[in-house]
């Protein structure tokens, strides 16, 4: 039956589960609540998938709570037994376990559950061996969710493009530690794991193979429902086992000092101000530069102290950490110090679901201290992917076409000094980087109306200003948010204890 349906290409598939979104919306379910019960619904799907296809079946979900038993039922007893599968896995021992942990039905209704699993999941294959729509539902959907910014997952993902480009720069191996302090729904770890497989396939023998499934390839995310999906995405995507360990941990990154290093860490932090947990990391982190409420600075500091000697990190930062004065400055010069701060690509507006965000992505390797005490950054090259450069979420969005330049100059795998210097890269040396007021980083060297790319149309310009109108708007509410929290803990001394 599964080689007779039709597969989705990831946007169609994410326009027809919003479509039924309206559905369970109207029927009084909210935003996260359906986001949630329809990945339920769909990695049991594409598990029934996994496990009947045609090469290297796996079988995730036994058949008496699978896919079969539900689909074969109809009215009160599909709703009674989708109950019972949801309360029944979530006793089970490991990953699987863990991703329907207190699962709960809240598709009230037997009429709606049994048009969902039989009028819009069974008729469609959602996975298949030449299309890569594996887990695409999951982050398609809350992208969707973000775009209502009132009741939306309120959450910044990362572009694939920008990814797999990241991914495709840093090279991971096959024995390389791979760790998102800052996970999501898993986007970085399964492209790595992809580049992994792809890259050395041939060459992994079963015990790298077994490496990179129970442990070499890990995440923390702060949110217990995201947490969820990531550990979904990564069993649908073959990492991990649904009786092993758990590879996704429900934490703030930032509490503690890590317990172990790593070889690589791709992250794209939460963007904004306060701590993530309201925790004051100042007493807890005696390993960080600089005491900061800024996340993403935060991150930086703790992105460090994850590396072992000669990791590498990737990390997508918003322009404020290249220049905030202060604690940025101190944790700038820090990392300049201890790092070869090597690459800064700087990344165009309207790639974000959250409009007018504008960010970077800093690559740098931590390096053994020298004996003369020398700076470990001898030169950061700098490749603007910004200046003339129009992109939209819907009517021009970035491909990872668009990156091909700065991949190509990046020149991944070779030494530093033979990139390809163009228009669009150039390199700054230590001595200018470290004069600069409050060692800035936020280097740009082409003008707006240099012959970079196409003028954007004037309602693009318009969206641009809104976006960027509301981007403050949200980040002026964070800081009264904050304030708030910080008013209520002097206030209430016995609640914040």
């Amino acid at each position: 039956m599964i080689d007779t349906l039709e597969p989705f290409d990831q946007r169609g598939l994410v326009s027809r589960l919003w479509s039924y979104c309206e559905l369970l919306r109207h029927s009084g379910v909210s935003t996260l609540d359906y986001v949630e019960q329809l990945t339920y619904l769909l990695f049991l799907k594409m598990a029934d998938e996994r496990a009947n296809r045609r090469l290297n079946p796996e079988r995730i979900v036994s058949d008496e709570l699978g896919w079969s038993s539900l689909v074969n039922k109809s009215a009160d007893d599909l709703h009674d037994q989708y109950e019972y599968v949801l309360a029944e896995l979530g006793r089970k021992p490991g990953m699987l376990g863990a991703i329907f942990s207190g699962a709960k039905n809240k598709i009230q209704a037997p009429a709606i559950l049994e048009r969902l699993v039989k009028d819009l999941i069974d008729r469609h294959r959602w996975s298949s061996e030449d299309t890569d729509v594996k887990g695409d539902a999951y982050e398609g959907l809350l992208e969707r969710g973000a775009e209502d910014r009132k009741t939306g997952a309120g959450q910044y993902f990362t572009p694939r493009a920008v990814i797999d480009a990241m991914v495709d720069c840093v090279q991971p191996g096959p024995r390389d530690s791979i760790f998102d302090p800052a996970c999501g729904t898993g986007g970085f770890l399964i492209a790595a794991h992809r580049y992994i497989v792809r890259s050395h396939g041939v060459a992994l023998d079963s015990d790298r193979r077994r490496a990179l499934n129970t442990g070499a390839i890990r995440g923390v995310e702060l949110v217990r429902e995201t947490a969820r999906l990531a550990s979904m995405n990564m069993l649908l995507h073959g990492i991990g086992q649904a009786s092993g360990s758990e590879l996704i941990e429900v934490r703030d990154s930032l509490a503690k000092a890590p317990s172990t290093t790593v070889d690589i860490v791709l992250a794209n932090p939460p963007f904004g101000v306060g701590t993530v947990t309201g925790e004051n990391y100042a007493t807890s982190r005696i390993d960080l530069w600089a005491e900061t409420t800024n996340k993403q600075l935060n991150f930086v500091q703790h992105i460090y102290t994850l590396l072992r000697l000669n990791g590498r990190a990737a990390v997508v930062l918003p322009d404020n950490v290249l220049f905030e004065s202060g604690a940025g400055e101190t944790i700038r010069r820090n990392l300049l110090q201890h790092c070869d701060v090597h690459t800064l690509l700087r990344l165009p507006t309207g790639i974000f679901y959250a409009g007018g965000v504008k960010a970077n992505v800093l690559f740098f390797d931590k390096k053994p201290p020298r004996p003369d005490d020398s700076p470990a950054t001898k030169r950061l090259w700098v490749y603007d992917l910004r200046t003339g450069q129009h992109f939209t979420m819907k009517q021009r969005p970035l491909r990872r076409e668009h990156l091909d330049e700065f991949v190509k100059c990046y020149r991944p795998g070779e030494r530093h000094e033979n990139r390809l210097e163009c228009e669009r890269f150039r390199p700054y040396d230590y001595g200018e980087l470290s004069v600069r007021d409050k060692v800035n980083l936020d280097l740009t060297f082409l003008r707006e109306d240099s012959d970079t790319g196409e003028l954007a149309e004037p309602d693009v310009i318009a969206q641009e200003i809104v976006d960027e109108l509301e981007v403050a708007l949200a980040e002026f509410s964070e800081v009264v948010e904050s304030l708030r929290a910080l008013k209520f803990s002097r206030e209430n001394p016995a609640t914040s204890n």
